[in-house]
């Protein structure tokens, strides 16, 4: 019996699951229903080229494509390679543990503690985050050190009013007053317990698929255009011409990955220390329409599914009329109506596939 148990459980495969987030504009809960719209079409490569989280890369990489995620936020391009490109590397417990302790050998820096005093995190956990961006920064191997910075990265994510870096607000967290929104039970867990729980869910991501998939880290208008598909999510900007800036938003998680060079990139005339704002032409209502242009030419040879709100800037209609002045056939699949987080208005989930 014992014998009959033990091959049975050998033979029960291990599902990965994509880890939880709370990123914004996260495509998670409508993974499942685009998958479902492009299913039927073939195709073997696929890009995906506003990888963000990377749960639609994710989702194709389940389905045994060849993924390749692209991210021009540097912390993304590294989520990308803990979960999309690596086929088997895992973060063992003890190599946590060493992460989050000091070593006698490491001369330790103190760039956060000094500098983002009261804006974001405590002076421990500021003190904390410094030691740990050191030790993680020390690591040899690309894929642990890519699940250590997903698992950093969304530690302080979870750990700040509206999981945002968008302002000075630390004092949110801290006050005693009754709240309307927000966890302070999952504000004041510490960093160690929120780390090593994001360590095990990138860990249980990890599979391979057979495939070679790989993370990149690129201006999409700089990227070959040479797949069977390609995926986009573009930033979002609604009908009043206001957009998403997901480089401002995390602008902390950049400053991360970037370390040595952090102090160069902020702009200290901000509250908050934001990093030096670049160029977005997603952002603007009078360049949002060439960029779409510009990108559908881009990638003209291959299917395309464009990720899209009912009630953005450029409209559908608008969408659509250059989608078929390049011969694309177009489809329009409407999702239920679903409210987004910070959001005061209704607005459905549009999948436009151009073959």
């Amino acid at each position: 019996m014992a014998a009959q148990l033990s091959i049975f459980s050998e033979s029960v495969p291990i599902v990965p699951k994509f880890p939880s987030t709370r990123y914004q504009g996260s495509k998670q809960k409508f993974v499942n229903w685009i998958w479902n719209c492009i299913k039927d079409i073939p195709f073997h490569s696929v890009l995906d080229a506003f990888g963000g989280t990377g749960c639609v890369s994710f989702r194709l990489k389940q389905e045994g494509k060849r993924v390749i995620y692209n991210d021009i936020l540097s912390f993304n391009h590294i989520i990308g390679k803990a979960i999309i490109e690596n086929k088997g590397v895992f973060l063992e417990d003890d190599e946590v543990t060493a992460l989050l302790k000091k070593h006698d050998l490491i001369i330790y820096p103190n760039f956060i503690e000094k500098t983002f005093k009261d804006i974001y995190f405590t002076d421990d956990e500021n003190k904390w985050l410094d030691i740990v961006v050191t030790n993680i920064r020390n690591m040899n191997n690309i894929y642990k050190q890519a699940i250590a910075y997903f698992a950093l990265f969304q530690s302080c994510i979870i750990k700040r009013p509206y999981n945002l870096f968008h302002r000075k607000n630390l004092y949110v967290r801290l006050q005693d007053v009754d709240r309307s929104f927000g966890n302070k039970k999952t504000w004041d867990t510490s960093f160690e317990t929120h780390f090593r729980k994001f360590v095990d869910e990138a860990n249980n991501a990890v599979f391979d698929n057979g495939q070679n998939c790989s993370s990149m880290n690129l201006n999409v208008f700089d990227i070959e255009p040479d797949y069977d598909f390609v995926y986009i999510d573009t930033p979002y900007l609604n009908e009043c011409g206001v957009g998403v800036d997901y480089a401002d938003f995390y602008h902390f998680l950049s400053g991360i990955v970037d370390y040595e060079n952090w102090y160069s990139l902020i702009d200290y005339n901000s509250k908050h220390l934001r990093l030096f704002r670049e160029p977005n032409e997603w952002n603007k209502a009078d360049s949002i329409h060439l960029a779409f242009e510009k990108l559908f030419m881009k990638f003209r040879n291959s299917v395309m599914a464009i990720s899209y709100r009912s009630n953005g800037i450029p409209s559908i209609k608008e969408l659509v009329v250059i989608l078929e002045r390049l011969g694309k056939k177009v489809e329009i699949h409407q999702s239920g109506e679903m409210k987004y987080v910070l959001s005061t208005k209704h607005s459905n989930e549009i999948l436009i596939v151009a073959r």
